[in-house]
């Protein structure tokens, strides 16, 4: 986690920042002057908590997407590091190479065995790069599902974390077989027998999330997005421009909350106050909360019993109407 001086801010978190500024200068003119201005300090600091709660109080479809993207938020591997113990990472998808853009692995998440896997995305630029800024190739998908099948194997379950812009786009991910990957992940995650728990930690776009994004239970972080395309890419199609994107990311109906009214995900997973990038350790020990328990609870389902609700949980999705011909 960033220390306060590297941290970034978004433009609506400016407030914030100017309240640190203040804090900052306090400390500094009362270790200058010799007095004690603790009194002053913890006023601005409870500002600061007030100032957090009015914001993520008030958040619009855009400021979710723009949080959901914070340089500052964590990533798969945080988590993974944070909740479990004893990660050890797998690679390759036996195929072709490694895809850095998804990692997994099994770990030990409190007193159960677990293969955990998710989107990676990079903390600096060469590691941008390197993690192909969370986009992954078909040979990520085919590793993940190396894994799920590895988990099945031994009947461990599978807790997936979905953070990327969309699967990667390029010419060569077609030449692969970029829709034939994720279409085969859909159809195996429907059918494995062990239990599945899919988590949504930040952005999730499309086929891109889709791929790792099919389990038992389905959830959202508080500030996240989940959607068939990214704000930007529908502003531009449908007004040739980018500009549109605040009323593409209105219109498109995002939000872990709309997704919950639609039936889409079964919760949403709270975050530390102002957002998880102010706090790795408690977004994990919410994280973690949240998954143990449901854990045990699908652990509890004959296996035949888990998927048959995994596939009638998944056909009811969606908005329909007969009409008799």
């Amino acid at each position: 986690m960033p220390e306060l001086k590297n941290r970034q801010f978004l433009e609506f978190e400016k407030p914030i920042k100017d309240l640190y500024d203040q804090i900052e200068q306090i400390k500094i003119a009362s270790e200058k002057n010799n007095i004690d201005l603790s009194d002053s300090v913890r006023q601005l600091e409870e500002k600061v908590l007030e100032k957090k709660r009015d914001i993520t109080a008030n958040l619009t479809s855009w400021q979710k997407v723009q949080l959901s993207r914070h340089p500052d938020r964590p990533y798969a591997l945080s988590y993974i590091n944070k909740m479990c113990s004893s990660f050890t990472e797998l690679h390759g998808d036996r195929n072709f190479k490694d895809d850095k853009a998804i990692v997994g692995g099994f770990a030990q998440l409190g007193e159960q065995t677990v293969m955990i896997l998710g989107h990676q995305k990079g903390i600096n630029t060469k590691m941008r790069q390197l993690r192909n800024f969370g986009m992954a190739n078909p040979e990520g998908y085919r590793k993940a599902l190396r894994l799920m099948k590895l988990a099945e194997k031994f009947n461990k379950p599978v807790i997936t974390l979905v953070d990327t812009p969309g699967a990667y786009p390029g010419i060569e991910a077609e030449e692969r077989g970029q829709g034939e990957a994720i279409a085969r992940n859909i159809m195996e995650m429907m059918s494995l027998k062990v239990p599945v728990i899919c988590v949504i930690i930040g952005e999730g776009a499309s086929g891109g999330a889709m791929g790792i994004g099919v389990g038992d239970k389905v959830f959202m972080m508080e500030n996240t997005w989940y959607t068939v395309i990214s704000p930007e890419s529908c502003s531009s199609i449908l007004w040739r421009s980018w500009d549109m994107k605040e009323k593409a990311a209105d219109e498109l109906k995002l939000t872990p909350e709309h997704m919950l009214s639609f039936g889409l995900v079964d919760g949403i997973i709270p975050e530390p106050l102002g957002g998880s990038h102010w706090d790795y350790r408690e977004a994990a020990a919410i994280l973690k909360s949240h998954l143990l328990p449901v854990l045990e609870e699908l652990k509890k389902m004959d296996p035949q019993e888990r998927v048959d609700a995994r596939i009638e949980k998944f056909s009811r999705m969606g908005f329909w109407e007969e009409k008799a011909v």
